[in-house]
């Protein structure tokens, strides 16, 4: 049975995206701060722990994301690893969006966009991405797990992950891996 998890890097006092995060600038000043634990300093690629982590998100089968998320990134240029990539959004696609055979626009709320991206996985994982699209799924009780790789720094400003909860959630830890570039934790949602 395929899990939805949430993977964010963010900052210790929660940010995802640096002050200035726009069209023109996507994840704000300082972004990059946030995934340099991707890559060690000789080879420019993940390795140890960072590898293994990096692994599993590229293991998901389906991706779904939030219209702004996609739209910084122009819809992943239609390919994120290989997988189907369903967008969250109120409105129909952008035209470019027909180049991208792999992604769906998803108009009709959050729990089809669930629905539709399980289905795409099958037995495997959906990867999540982006603040709305977390908070909507935790509201809906769509989310089953979040993988936050919290990088020591303070930004102090930005997009904070979790912004705008409707109310109080429970989370389980299921794995904490550290290391020298970010804690690595893994929750389920309770329900």
């Amino acid at each position: 049975m395929s899990a939805s998890v949430l993977y964010m890097s963010m900052s210790l006092d929660g940010y995802i995206a640096g002050p200035n995060d726009e069209p023109g600038n996507p994840g704000g000043d300082g972004f990059m701060r946030l995934h340099d634990w991707l890559a060690d300093g000789e080879s420019g690629r993940a390795a140890g722990p960072a590898r293994e982590l990096l692994d599993q998100m590229n293991a998901t089968a389906a991706v779904l994301v939030g219209r702004r998320t996609a739209a910084q990134v122009d819809n992943y240029k239609g390919d994120h690893h290989g997988v189907p990539i369903f967008v969250l959004s109120r409105r129909p696609p952008p035209p470019s969006v027909a180049n991208y055979p792999l992604v769906t626009y998803v108009t009709d709320g959050i729990e089809s966009a669930m629905a539709q991206a399980k289905a795409a996985a099958g037995d495997r994982d959906v990867l999540v991405h982006g603040a709305y699209t977390a908070q909507r799924a935790l509201e809906a009780g769509v989310l089953d797990e979040v993988q936050v790789h919290q990088i020591p720094v303070l930004f102090g400003g930005g997009r904070r992950l979790f912004e705008v909860l409707p109310s109080r959630v429970e989370l389980e830890i299921v794995r904490v891996i550290d290391t020298p570039e970010a804690t690595h934790i893994r929750y389920r949602v309770r329900r």
